[in-house]
């Protein structure tokens, strides 16, 4: 359990969680934008951050993964996007810490702008 606390003490990563919302501007064209349903600390663990890693070979296509706290009222799913330092995530895959409810791993994949 040791190692569990540990980690959560480096929540020291401001992060936005936001889903995509079309909207129409004056001229009727449609455009995606990032609608912020929430703002926390999380844990930021880039891909090469441990063994744990290396047992998740599965899901070969996350780049990081973020920890943070249950948010409460709120269902974390992969429909919504992580924003953090400029980068916007998409969330391949939402899992509930050890089944207590109070802390979320999201497992993210990094989306590069187009064009």
């Amino acid at each position: 359990m040791e190692g569990v606390s540990m980690s959560f003490g480096k929540m020291n990563t401001f992060i936005d969680i936001a889903r995509t919302q079309t909207v129409k501007d004056d001229e009727g064209f449609s455009q995606e934008k990032e609608v912020v349903l929430a703002s926390v600390r999380a844990c930021r663990e880039g891909r090469h951050g441990s063994e744990r890693w290396a047992n998740m070979a599965v899901f070969s296509e996350a780049t990081d993964l973020f920890r943070f706290r249950t948010i409460p009222g709120m269902e974390v799913t992969t429909a919504m996007r992580i924003l953090c330092d400029g980068h916007t995530f998409e969330i391949t895959s939402v899992e509930d810490v050890k089944g207590r409810g109070m802390y979320i791993e999201a497992l993210v994949k990094e989306v590069k702008p187009s064009g």
